[in-house]
């Protein structure tokens, strides 16, 4: 390469940075760790709509408000403004959250966006410079794709998410803290044909309109969600997928210009969003998806400066707005609102969207370009082939799903095999802590197998032995009140309005293997050590028990309140009487080896669970206290036997 174009090249790096890093913000915060975030504090439903609204509400007042002249000057400041509240926003999101709180917040979001995009898209000459600006600008929207797909960052926590947008905002400023040179001519040689903006206009809008759709379809169906981007493999997959189609997108707008470019991102989007309809088909709406997106995505940041007919600065402006407020704001508000409701993009609406995009925009080309015209038309035909028989093949058989089918499904969308396994290690302490290993011939006919290669909470293979369905019910809600010290999110908001959560209850209650019934039997003969329970201390256990046990045995335990017209059995005030026929009658000795037992693996068919995770010392440190209690107890029943008896 000639040393003048690779300094041309790198001369960019800041605007691809900025174009980069403004993409991971969108993806990774606003789309994930934002909503994410939300959902742990179970915040849902019409609030989450709320919410929703008031962020698309800040991000068009603000992209309309960038595009007045008294906005104008001073781009460099206006964009580090922009990242410092778009970055205050991310890192707020760490904090305690109430309703409020996440109002205000999504419209800091919105309105950051808003005004970021515009200044950044609007002025990007002067960070890209004015030579290869397309190949940076699909460098960076490649780059910032690929680096959300990334396996680390995309299944992080929503913190973790949040610190790293809030991080990447830092060095948004910093990048932006330079500029070229001004220069008049714009990549030189593009392939430009005047397009009039109100068909621009309304050929992003239903772009972004159909991708915002079909992404609430994926990411709220766990069939879809699974076989799109669930797992390693897929994430990475995507990554390469949307490199590739930003770089090719960057190609076709230089030789073929806008008209192909957008013609063909609709065509790849309306497949995709034709093939969710069938969920045997996700693998090829996986392929498809991901290309439609980066193909348009590197489009809308390239026209305002590259691609459109040239005009004033305050007009460019304005079209940027315009742009990103009707078809970035609006249009996804329209395309998540249509998914909501229909759970599904219909057939009309994909039909009328290649229209309103290949008549205007991709027409006039048949004679030019036959050759490419005649190719598109067979893939189309062989697409709508596949989708067809789809149909066909999807009519004639509809499998119905249990609930545990559809319980495992959740589980696998919802990640829980990121933080749980399904393996009992034979002949390891697991064995005893955890029930009976299964064998390696049932792991491997499971599609796919959930062995998982983490252990960051309880192994699951036998929870269903372990624990009851109100108990999984109630830790979902709150798992800190149920399992103190969980690092567990709420899952709570699986409950609202669908059966998602008592679908996953479902499937991990039938986590059960036969042989569960004989471990039982090992579990009764387990007893601590006599050295441990030489170390046991009751004060140790008093504390203990208020945080173990005190939420369902305690008459004020919050668990116990919230969920007590659902107990078969409520826990019994274990410091009001004698219970499980152990009384002061019986020898210490076995009162305290019955309470560890009890502690340790809770009891069979009811909704004591187990705590299977507290040293041999923690049980019999409980042990120990409650021994005394149960001693305490009985002696004032005979202070007050005897004093009835005198009088």
């Amino acid at each position: 390469m000639p040393a003048s174009r690779f300094s041309n090249l790198a001369a960019g790096w800041r605007g691809v940075c900025l174009v980069a890093i403004t993409y991971i913000y969108f993806l990774i915060f606003a789309q994930f760790a934002f909503l994410n975030r939300l959902n742990q504090i179970g915040i849902a439903g019409a609030h989450l709509q709320q919410i929703m609204a008031t962020m698309a509400s800040g991000g068009i007042a603000l992209s309309l408000l960038a595009t007045l002249r008294a906005f104008e000057p001073w781009p460099r400041l206006r964009l580090q403004i922009s990242y410092i509240i778009c970055g205050a926003a991310a890192a707020l999101t760490v904090l305690p959250l109430n309703l409020p709180g996440s109002i205000a917040l999504s419209f800091l979001v919105g309105s950051g966006l808003g005004m970021l995009t515009v200044t950044l898209v609007s002025n990007l000459q002067l960070w890209i410079g004015p030579k290869h600006g397309l190949w940076k600008i699909g460098a960076g929207t490649g780059i910032g794709y690929f680096v959300c797909n990334l396996p680390a960052l995309f299944t992080a926590t929503p913190n973790t998410q949040s610190v790293t947008a809030a991080l990447l905002c830092l060095g948004g400023i910093f990048a932006a803290s330079k500029t070229l040179p001004p220069d008049a001519s714009c990549d030189e040689g593009v392939h430009r044909r005047e397009l009039s903006f109100g068909v621009v206009l309304a050929a992003f809008t239903a772009l972004i309109w159909l991708d915002s759709a079909a992404f609430f379809i994926i990411q709220n169906t766990p069939s879809l969600k699974a076989g799109t981007w669930q797992g390693t493999f897929h994430l990475r997959a995507n990554g390469i997928i949307h490199l590739t189609s930003a770089l090719a997108s960057a190609f076709l707008l230089r030789r073929r210009g806008l008209s192909v470019v957008l013609g063909l991102a609709v065509l790849a989007l309306s497949f995709a969003c034709l093939l969710l309809h069938q969920p045997g088909q996700v693998l090829l709406a996986s392929l498809l998806y991901p290309t439609g997106v980066s193909l348009y995505s590197v489009a809308l940041v390239a026209y305002p400066l590259f691609l459109a007919p040239s005009t004033s600065p305050h007009q460019r402006t304005f079209r940027v707005g315009m742009i990103y407020a009707v078809a970035g704001w609006f249009g996804s508000a329209m395309g998540i609102g249509m998914a909501q409701h229909l759970r599904q993009v219909p057939i009309p609406f994909v039909v009328l969207a290649a229209v309103l995009i290949l008549g205007p925009a991709f027409i006039p080309y048949v004679r030019h370009y036959w050759r490419e015209t005649t190719l598109v038309g067979a893939a189309l035909a062989v697409a709508l082939c596949i989708y067809l028989a789809s149909s066909a093949s999807g009519r004639k058989s509809q499998p119905t799903l249990t609930a545990e089918e559809r319980g495992r499904q959740v589980y696998i969308a919802e990640g829980c095999i990121n933080c749980h396994s399904q393996y009992v290690r034979p002949g390891s302490p697991d064995v005893l802590m955890w029930g009976p290993a299964g064998a390696i011939e049932d792991l491997r006919s499971q599609h796919p197998p959930l062995i998982g290669n983490r252990r960051q909470g309880p192994d699951l293979t036998q929870v269903g032995g372990r624990r009851s369905s109100l108990w999984l019910k109630a830790h979902f809600f709150n798992p800190r009140e149920v399992s103190h010290a969980s690092f567990m999110p709420s899952y709570g908001y699986l409950f609202n309005d669908s059966t998602r959560g008592d679908d996953l209850v479902h499937y991990l209650g039938s986590l059960k293997s036969p042989q569960y019934a004989e471990h039982i039997t090992v579990e009764q003969r387990w007893q601590p050590a006599e050295s441990e329970i030489a170390a046991g201390s009751p004060k140790e256990g008093a504390h203990l028990y208020m945080e173990y046990c005190a939420t369902c045995h305690e008459p004020g335990g919050l668990t116990r309140s919230e969920w007590k017209s659902h107990f078969t059995r409520l826990p019994p005030d274990l410091q009001a009487g004698p219970w499980l026929h152990l009384t002061a009658s019986d020898p210490s000795t076995r009162r305290i080896l019955r309470l560890a037992q009890i502690i340790k693996f809770g009891i069979p068919g009811t909704d004591m669970p187990g705590h299977e995770y507290l040293s041999d010392k923690q049980v019999v440190s409980i042990s120990l206290w409650l021994n005394q209690s149960i001693v305490l107890h009985q002696r004032v029943a005979n202070i007050e036997n005897r004093s009835g008896e005198d009088r």
